[in-house]
């Protein structure tokens, strides 16, 4: 277990440190900048890359929607649902912390900002309300799941799901990131969350809310439609 543990921890905090990094260092860099597009491939990159890593080790979660779901879908004991979720929050919050102490070190720091922080209303990047939120939030996290237990289904092809899984929150990311900056995973709202200015602590219970929903609803629509393990 203890393995397990330590895998999510570090996968969540490559995830946290390598796509909220992107955003928060690299997307609105002069000239330079990667934008909305690189920072989806980040996030997509960076759970591809630790799903090979130590998938193997803990089944690669990094996400606390994505645990719920999976024991919602029988994938994963229930009994360790609540250690995964800490092992990733804490992951989030050490990556967030790591963040903030190399963003901080800037010659004009004034202060953080939105730190790549989830939101809706005056937070939304392009000022979506609560609703949209909401709806956005809990279909991409449902597809997500449906995508997760497809590609690691006995019925797929055998050393491709981490792929599958990082394209599929690449896409997620080109989708929402202009309604609530995308969130999809609990842990990675919190992380940065802790850190931000503005709204983000306050608005945080929905992206706790709507990417559980959505997980355990995933998981429940992909048991209705297959037969596979």
């Amino acid at each position: 277990m203890s393995k397990k543990m330590m895998a999510e921890f570090f996968g969540t905090y490559w995830l946290v440190f390598g796509g909220c990094g992107s955003a928060i260092l690299a997307a609105g860099v002069a000239n330079v900048g990667i934008g909305w597009l690189g920072v989806s491939l980040a996030f997509g990159l960076t759970v591809l890359t630790m799903a090979f890593a130590v998938g193997h080790i803990s089944g690669g979660h990094f996400n606390p929607a994505v645990t719920l779901g999976l024991v919602v879908g029988g994938r994963h004991p229930a009994g360790e649902l609540l250690p995964y979720w800490a092992a990733q929050v804490l992951g989030a919050i050490t990556a967030a912390g790591t963040l903030y102490m190399v963003f901080s070190g800037t010659a004009d720091f004034q202060g953080v900002g939105g730190f790549a922080s989830n939101g809706f209303g005056d937070a939304s990047p392009e000022k979506y309300g609560m609703m949209s939120a909401l709806v956005i939030e809990i279909v991409l996290t449902a597809f997500f799941l449906i995508i997760i237990l497809g590609a690691t289904s006995s019925g797929a092809p055998a050393g491709f799901a981490p792929i599958a899984i990082g394209l599929a929150l690449t896409l997620i990311h080109l989708i929402s990131i202009p309604v609530t900056n995308t969130s999809v995973n609990p842990a990675r709202s919190t992380g940065v969350a802790l850190f931000a200015d503005g709204p983000a602590l306050s608005q945080l219970w929905l992206f706790w809310l709507a990417p559980l929903v959505g997980g355990a609803l995933g998981a429940v629509i992909w048991k209705m439609m297959t037969t596979d393990d």
